[in-house]
């Protein structure tokens, strides 16, 4: 025991993920707890450095850097950063300047990831209201249709018995009629259950980028396909037509000018609605726009709510709809410069 690095004999014991880096943000050590959070070994890890755990990241960076240069510590709470192998880490951390070893800077990370039961208990939330609040407008959508219907017969009626002049009026009564009746089938969503068989979701990808592009020369596409991620389960139309609003909302967001990056990983042990599945196929729909307010945020997947003045607000209703009938998910993450949708489809059977 007597040639135990007591740093490190400490640091092994904590349950929070805990690393020094250097003044270049070299890693120094970590503990196990580390380890896990970022599926690396300390060996693997060890004087790399931290931008090679935490890629794409430049905010943690500068801040990294700041405090090194001030030596003043900090804490951030309730923050996602993302790990080297695309996985999302929910966390508070906290920085603080350290006495490592002479001749040096060194700062001591300490990272707690945050409460998977409250994760899961505020997603459950949420899915609750959503599911509620489509069922209410299920059934005025279908109180609307009889009378809709009614209406436009009638403007079809007296549309013959007018003369021409007459029958400008008819003709707006019975366009608005069809406009209204396309927004409430739109509410009422897919009328057909999947049908599911084993697709590509990168040819998928593809086929939605080259429709997309032909709609929107001027946008910046960049595929990152991870090319062993497995076939998905999945109704082809259904799927096409949820990542097709997503990346339609995307392209919205960036106002005719900036780059949409489709992204895909494979995720591990991935909790989906209190179900934990095995394997999950992650994809990821970027844009660098200047992001979601945050008066959106929280009602974001609710039918009808939209920040476009032009939009309907049933795009992302809609997908998260289509994505749940594949026991998947539909999350984001959202600040300026950079939205991410990430949609999350099982592979493998789950368990509670």
């Amino acid at each position: 025991m007597s040639d135990t690095n007591p740093l490190q004999a400490i640091l092994d014991n904590l349950h929070s993920a805990v690393l020094v880096v250097n003044q270049d943000l070299g890693i120094e050590c970590m503990n196990p707890s580390a380890e896990h959070l970022f599926h690396i070994s300390s060996k693997r890890a060890m004087k790399r450095s931290i931008k090679e755990l935490i890629p794409d990241e430049p905010e943690f960076h500068d801040r990294l850097s700041r405090s090194i240069i001030s030596s003043h510590p900090f804490t951030v709470f309730d923050t996602s950063l993302q790990s080297h192998d695309g996985k999302i880490i929910n966390a508070d951390y906290s920085v603080a300047p350290l006495a490592y070893k002479p001749g040096g800077e060194y700062l001591l990370l300490e990272f707690t990831r945050l409460s998977s039961f409250m994760k899961i208990s505020k997603e459950e939330s949420l899915l609750h209201q959503h599911d509620a609040t489509r069922s209410l407008l299920h059934g005025l959508a279908h109180e609307i249709k009889n009378p809709l219907g009614g209406i436009r017969g009638a403007a079809q009626l007296l549309d013959r018995e007018l003369d021409d002049d007459g029958r400008e009026f008819t003709h707006i009564i019975i366009r608005e009629a069809d406009r209204l009746q396309n927004l409430v089938d739109r509410m009422l969503g897919p009328k057909h259950l999947p049908v599911k068989e084993m697709l590509n979701i990168h040819k998928i990808l593809e086929h939605i980028r080259q429709l997309v592009q032909a709609e929107s020369k001027s946008i910046k596409f960049v595929a990152d396909y991870d090319p062993s991620l497995p076939d998905v389960h999945a109704d082809e139309s259904m799927l096409i037509q949820a990542l097709l609003n997503i990346t339609r909302n995307a392209v919205a967001a960036l106002d005719g000018e900036g780059q949409i990056t489709l992204r895909t990983r494979p995720r591990r042990n991935s909790s989906i609605r209190s179900q934990t599945y095995p394997l999950v196929a992650q994809i990821d729909i970027i844009d660098n726009g200047e992001g979601i307010p945050e008066d959106l945020a929280e009602t974001l997947f609710f039918p009808m709510v939209t920040g476009r003045a032009e939009g309907t607000g049933l795009g992302l209703s809609i997908a998260q709809s289509l994505i749940q009938q594949h026991s998947g998910q539909i999350e984001f993450t959202s600040k300026p410069g950079e939205t991410c949708f990430t949609i999350l489809i099982p592979l493998e059977n789950g368990h509670d």
